[in-house]
């Protein structure tokens, strides 16, 4: 209930009736404050500015995640806390390369909703796919509204079965 009260108030609207009840007793004004400061000084630590969205805050952290990860496939680790993590100072070995974190789309776009029909999927998946050049089912699943990977999945099996798509090495679909 708390959160939702938050939620209202950080949107601007009236808290009143039961809401306005949660907000007295719960302090939501001064919970509000304190998650406001944490968000600033966050912000502050990683050096960016306060008013980030989400999304941007999210693409921020993967590329700093990117960074960090050939950093330290070239043996360079930025200790926390050397003096117990590290407490000989002895230089890490470069690690093999671990991959690319795959986050999926980076770019906001509006989903497609969901064809009804079984012939309609296939088409929708096909396009998809076509777009995307190789994905993973949860990626094409990804582009749709109310659709899992587990309803994708048989339908890129046909296209495959059909010549119209192939499974790569990588265990990834591709038109």
């Amino acid at each position: 209930m708390r959160d939702n009260v938050l939620e209202k108030l950080r949107a601007g609207e009236r808290i009143e009736g039961k809401d306005r009840e949660i907000y007295d007793q719960g302090l939501i004004g001064i919970l509000r404050d304190l998650h406001d400061q944490i968000d600033r000084e966050v912000a502050t630590a990683y050096g960016w500015p306060a008013d980030l969205s989400d999304d941007e805050i999210l693409r921020r952290l993967v590329d700093l995640n990117r960074e960090r990860a050939a950093e330290e496939a070239r043996g360079l680790v930025r200790w926390l806390r050397p003096d117990y993590q590290n407490p000989q100072g002895r230089a890490v070995a470069a690690k093999a390369d671990q991959g690319a974190l795959d986050i999926g789309q980076t770019e906001t776009t509006a989903k497609t909703p969901w064809p009804k029909t079984m012939p309609d999927q296939i088409a929708a998946v096909r396009a998809a796919l076509h777009d995307i050049g190789e994905a993973t089912p949860d990626q094409i699943a990804r582009r749709f509204h109310r659709v899992q990977s587990r309803s994708v999945q048989p339908l890129l099996e046909i296209l495959t079965a059909l010549g119209q798509a192939h499974l790569t090495d990588a265990g990834r679909f591709a038109s």
